[in-house]
């Protein structure tokens, strides 16, 4: 491929990336990371672990 063809590859790919860019409906946040109020946490809540039971034979060797 001569010289030119890939510089006008590389001019096609940048507009492309571009309008789609423009036009899409995505909310594209730029501004690094968040803290405060303006940061969303979502934590996902797990279930306690049910407390262990003693064993027949463990309460056998505590006696």
């Amino acid at each position: 491929m001569s010289n030119r063809a890939i510089a006008i590859m590389v001019f096609v790919l940048i507009a492309a990336t571009g309008y789609l860019l423009v036009m899409g409906d995505g909310d594209i946040d730029m501004g690094g990371e968040k803290h405060g109020a303006e940061a969303l946490h979502v934590d996902d809540k797990k279930p306690a672990a049910p407390a262990p039971t003693a064993s027949p034979t463990a309460e056998a060797v505590k006696k």
